[in-house]
């Protein structure tokens, strides 16, 4: 049942992103991709207010909200809401985890459009 949960999280968050992201660089300047950056921003917000309201990870609303709609929404929640996890057990786990995150998936990016860019 909580497959279910989470595929009708993710679509409503696939939504609500598209939307939120094409109305804000619509109507706003898209310097820095304004749009992509006040999901991103949102949806940490939102996520630590859900992880630090609901005890239970294995909640239906934990499912739909957490995994479904954030981790659709922005997987910046996701990322954001493990690093905090790895500092409080460990600090240095913590850090490791932010700087191969974003090393290792700008340089996955930046691998996968040479190898595929006419």
């Amino acid at each position: 049942m909580s497959i279910f949960y989470i595929a009708i999280g993710g679509g409503l968050g696939a939504v609500c992103r598209f939307l939120i992201t094409e109305y804000i660089n619509n109507n706003f300047s898209n310097f820095l991709s304004l749009g992509t950056l006040s999901v991103n921003v949102l949806g940490c917000f939102i996520v630590g207010c859900i992880a630090g309201f609901l005890a239970s990870k294995s909640s239906p609303m934990y499912f739909f909200l957490v995994i479904g709609f954030l981790g659709s929404f922005t997987t910046m929640s996701a990322f954001s809401l493990q690093t905090l996890e790895l500092f409080n057990h460990n600090a240095l786990n913590g850090i490791i985890y932010v700087i191969f995150t974003f090393s290792f998936t700008i340089v996955a990016t930046y691998v996968g459009l040479m190898a595929f860019s006419k």
